[in-house]
């Protein structure tokens, strides 16, 4: 350590410190133990960047702040973390034989031989302070045994018995893979397992939060270490094929991964840049999950024939709207499933795709080449097709071309997002459609939310205030069949939520002469839902909230949650 005792002598000759203040610091070293430089940084006499600017111009060596640069974690395996700690050295980056190693002190060249015999690589210098190194070393090595402890941790919770390991697309599996690539894994079993529809990985400044959305709820997870933050958010990244240089704009890719039982389950993924890193959500896209069913959607029977009736029309345009996650997929799939047979054309265009359904035409859209909606929707007008689905109409240009195909011999299905089925009128409207081929294409509107229903397993009788029910809209000459309905508390089974699966709810708006009428008109949007409620039976979504609230089958929390009051 004999290069360490003149670094002192070095900064008094440099006129960096005076001669009474290394006297005093080398007092303070004494009594307090620790390193000269951290006894100068104490007493204030020089500040630690400054200090290894002042190294590194010495030695002509660049700086590095190691506090914002991203280390892959698996450079820790490289140096053992006692030599780090003896010599105050971390290891950065690695190319090829030659591995980047921040030192406190860059005039401890012994240090560096030693790190070529130890790595086997030709060793570059960079300096940085005492503390970053610290910290970096805090972080990595400890966050490895974090991440061996959290793969440990998920693996216990996924039942032997049941176990459905995960194998990724790049292959890199198995007791050799390193803790990222096993954490990643883990949380993607785990997320299956729990039957989870999003994973949602969110870096704070001090935190990494992982939560998974079971039964339309947000969960907390066991947190990984903030250090591992970049590489986790990098390796699924690269799983999807995303650029994982590119961390200032949102990116969307796709992960598919198989199960041990053959299974193939896709995620659809996006990042989102914030101010402490990018944020990832993964859509969990689990055809088995998907229940393509008309019979089981939950439709009641005037919504049923309302439905299935229109969807079987030769023309027309059917439109599903409501909120992302009110489960629109799953009705607009079911429809399409519904009429999938081998004697029509059947098309979509998605964006993106979510399940691949066999004998349906599907198109992938991909804006940054031009193929958009209202694109693709033109080549379809010239394939011969009966039935076209659009993802969502976006814009007025997709409007106009799927307003056009709805009026002249061909069914479309598409969705759009709005608070209600009447205003879906209004929507369109505003978007630039003429009030009168909206009146005249459109055949029905179904607004759907998913409500979440009540866990079985903590429920108990409840009877609420007469104001409360009032308040939600329930009539006065109603009030009893509410008598005894349901509240939870929570409990293990559910998470604590007290609510444990969810049911749909609809808002049918059959397009009848009236409401045509009313449309060309400018009838105003309330005036036309009164019309559909009294005139035509029409049930709002919180009409089919407050029937699910009467069976015991959610609570009054999640009915004011959901829907909205209604204003007649």
């Amino acid at each position: 350590m004999a290069a360490k005792k003149g670094l002192g002598e070095l900064l008094v000759r440099k006129n960096v410190i005076s001669f009474e203040e290394l006297q005093e610091a080398k007092k303070t070293q004494q009594s307090e133990g620790g390193r000269l430089v951290s006894a100068l940084v104490r007493k204030g006499y020089v500040k630690e960047n400054e200090l290894s600017e002042f190294l590194a111009r010495e030695h002509n060596l660049p700086t590095i702040d190691l506090s914002v640069f991203e280390v892959d974690p698996e450079l820790v395996k490289l140096v053992p973390k006692r030599i780090c700690e003896k010599y105050l050295v971390f290891p950065v980056q690695k190319a090829d034989r030659t591995l980047v190693v921040a030192f406190s002190d860059p005039r401890n060249l012994y240090v560096k031989d030693d790190l070529t015999l130890i790595t086997r690589c030709k060793i570059e210098v960079v300096v940085t302070s005492e503390s970053n190194i610290l910290n970096a070393i805090e972080n990595y090595y400890e966050g490895n045994n974090k991440m061996d402890k959290l793969v440990r941790h998920l693996d216990e919770e996924v039942d032997e018995e049941n176990q459905q390991e995960v194998e990724v697309i790049d292959g890199a599996q198995g007791k050799d893979a390193g803790p990222i690539i096993k954490y990643v894994n883990a949380m993607l079993t785990e997320a299956i397992k729990a039957k989870a529809s999003d994973i949602h990985i969110e870096p704070y400044e001090t935190r990494l939060r992982i939560r998974f959305r079971i039964n339309g709820v947000l969960i907390e997870k066991q947190e990984p270490p903030p250090a591992v933050a970049k590489a986790i958010v990098s390796r699924i990244k690269v799983l999807c094929k995303m650029d994982i240089s590119q961390k200032r704009l949102p990116q969307d890719g796709r992960l598919k991964v198989k199960l041990k039982n053959g299974m193939n389950i896709d995620f659809r993924v996006n990042s989102l840049p914030m101010i402490f890193g990018e944020k990832v959500v993964l859509r969990v896209l689990d055809k088995s999950n998907l229940e393509m069913d008309l019979v089981k959607l939950g439709f009641d029977e005037r919504e049923f024939k309302l439905f299935t009736e229109a969807i079987y029309q030769p023309q027309g345009m059917v439109l599903i709207t409501g909120p992302t996650g009110s489960g629109k997929t799953t009705t607009i799939y079911s429809a399409l499933s519904e009429l999938n047979v081998s004697k029509r054309n059947i098309s979509t265009a998605e964006d993106p795709v979510e399940f691949n359904l066999d004998g349906i035409n599907q198109v992938q859209m991909h804006t940054d080449i031009g193929l958009d909606f209202p694109a693709v929707l033109r080549a379809f007008l010239r394939q011969d097709p009966e039935i076209i689905m659009v993802g969502e109409i976006r814009d007025l240009e997709t409007g106009k071309i799927a307003y056009k195909a709805a009026s002249t011999g061909h069914m479309v299905v598409s969705t759009l997002h709005t608070n209600d089925a009447v205003s879906t009128i209004m929507r369109l409207m505003n978007m630039g459609l003429p009030a009168f081929m909206v009146a005249e294409a459109t055949t029905l509107v179904v607004a759907q939310r998913l409500m979440k229903t009540i866990c079985n397993n903590c429920s108990e009788d409840y009877k609420p205030e007469k104001n409360v029910l009032l308040d939600l809209g329930v009539p006065e000459n109603e009030l009893e069949l509410y008598d005894s309905i349901k509240k939870s508390n929570g409990c293990t089974y559910c998470n604590g939520t007290g609510l444990a699966g969810r049911k749909p709810i609809f808002e049918v708006l059959e397009f009848t002469e009236k409401i045509q009428a009313a449309i060309v008109q400018n009838v105003a949007a309330k005036d036309i839902k009164k019309m559909a409620v009294f005139q035509d039976n029409m049930k709002t979504l919180r009409m089919s909230a407050l029937i699910l609230l009467q069976r015991g089958l959610t609570t009054v929390e999640e009915v004011i949650n959901v829907t909205v009051k209604d204003k007649f």
